[in-house]
């Protein structure tokens, strides 16, 4: 079992390790997840289109 110094300071050492991302490949991984998240949403809208269609169709031969 670790004491609480001990873990502070395996924490400070793991910080010193990170690499944060520089402030361009921040803003460019922003735009990637706007970008995809406006594709996946258009798609999704489609296929929702077509599914409301199918089911409008079916139900008036049920009529």
């Amino acid at each position: 079992m670790t004491t609480p110094v001990e873990f502070y300071n395996q924490v400070i050492a793991e910080t010193k390790k990170v690499v944060w991302p520089t402030r361009r490949e921040t803003i460019m991984t922003g735009v990637m997840v706007m970008i995809m998240t406006t594709l996946l949403a258009v798609f999704f809208f489609g296929i929702d289109t077509i599914f409301e269609l199918i089911v409008r169709q079916l139900l008036s031969l049920a009529k």
